[in-house]
């Protein structure tokens, strides 16, 4: 049913990385959201007061935050599409990510305020009732949350929503804290046995689970986490794929909110190169990346000398000393400037995060080796980490 809403409101629904279209899911997920979610706040609020059950009250009022969360996601996809200005020029993409952090602060406060309520009915029993039409209104309220599950996980993924996401893993939890308060309902009746309370906490201990997880993913998208390799392939196909360019480096990938990625990287070129011809090479390439990723491009020219054995024969040796220090650790922008007493190689090596080695070590240990092979070069290092 949602696919149909979406292929009925949202004009070319299949162009996902046009930020119009990312808005428009975003509202029509938002919209769908509050409608079901108040609609199950009211019928299981109703059958809390006709059963007297705390777990039930409890699940109502989670969905009534859902609701909540529903207009926030709402709200933070309109403003997320807003324009880039004088005060964010790069857009307001980052709202979503902030909206998906209050749906987990949300989810959280939630999670403490069932989790006490529980403990009081724990603390003062109130047996329930168990009628078919309180079960009829938890089977239909899993049923319609693990709905919602599906269809916020399935375009969450497919527009790459992180606020669809928090939705899709609090619909979720929701169908476990459900099915819960059905099971301990079903208990009461066949047992006689009053788990009501109990089964409250389990309710908050998985919504406090689900929003403490919500708010983890977020915040590490507001900090800012690695592109996906899938991502950095299409880079480096596309790069590849001109004959012009012999390699790349310092491949930066700049998070501003979905849809709204900023690239820059260095493009490696023959030295001996028409400068003018290379120039438009790079041109092309920073209009083709930025049509097929829908992102804003620089690239940086890095001329190569491709000619100099003596140059080629010093870089070999090189990635051998730093392959000997550690296999990851890389080197670019390798050159060589010659001088009436002495030699400067100039180069940059990229060391991986998890390098047990401290920098002024691996720094030491090319000096070193290089003074040892030839005593009148010195090393220029400059030291970089991945980003990507």
């Amino acid at each position: 049913m949602f696919s149909l809403i979406i292929k009925k409101f949202v004009k070319n629904y299949d162009d996902v990385k046009d930020n119009e279209v990312r808005t428009k899911y975003g509202v029509v997920s938002g919209s769908v959201g509050i409608f079901l979610n108040i609609v199950l706040f009211a019928v299981k609020y109703l059958a809390g007061i006709l059963s007297g059950s705390v777990a039930i009250r409890a699940d109502a009022l989670n969905n009534l935050s859902d609701a909540g969360s529903s207009i926030i996601t709402l709200i933070g996809f309109r403003m997320a599409s807003a324009k880039p200005d004088e005060d964010h020029p790069f857009g307001h993409g980052r709202v979503e990510y902030l909206s998906a952090l209050a749906v987990s602060m949300i989810i959280i406060f939630m999670g403490f305020e069932i989790g006490k309520t529980s403990i009081e009915k724990i603390m003062s029993p109130d047996p329930s009732e168990i009628t078919a039409i309180t079960v009829g209104i938890l089977v239909f309220s899993i049923l319609v949350k693990f709905y919602m599950f599906s269809y916020n996980k399935r375009f969450g993924e497919k527009i790459d929503s992180a606020a669809m996401k928090a939705t899709a893993i609090d619909s979720l939890s929701d169908v476990a804290s459900t099915s819960v308060v059905l099971l301990s309902m079903i208990i009461m009746k066949l047992f006689s046995v009053d788990i009501d309370g109990w089964c409250g906490v389990l309710v908050a201990i998985f919504i406090l689970k689900a929003g403490i997880e919500t708010a983890k993913d977020t915040l590490t998208d507001l900090l800012g986490k690695p592109s996906s390799p899938e991502l950095i392939k299409e880079i480096e196909d596309i790069v590849g794929s001109h004959k012009e360019i012999i390699g790349m480096h310092d491949l930066v990938i700049h998070d501003y909110g979905p849809g709204r990625m900023m690239i820059s990287l260095h493009g490696e070129i023959p030295a001996n190169g028409d400068i003018l011809t290379l120039h438009d090479v790079i041109d092309n390439l920073e209009k083709e990346l930025a049509a097929k990723l829908n992102c804003n491009v620089v690239i940086h020219l890095d001329p190569v000398d491709t000619e100099n054995p003596q140059l080629q024969e010093l870089k070999e040796e090189m990635e051998g000393i730093l392959y000997e220090i550690e296999p990851d650790i890389t080197m670019h922008d390798f050159r060589m400037v010659s001088g009436p007493t002495h030699t400067n190689i100039i180069f940059d090596i990229l060391i991986p995060y998890n390098c047990k080695i401290s920098d002024s070590d691996i720094k030491k240990t090319i000096y070193k080796a290089v003074h040892e092979r030839h005593d009148n070069f010195f090393c220029v290092i400059h030291i970089d980490r991945p980003y990507v």
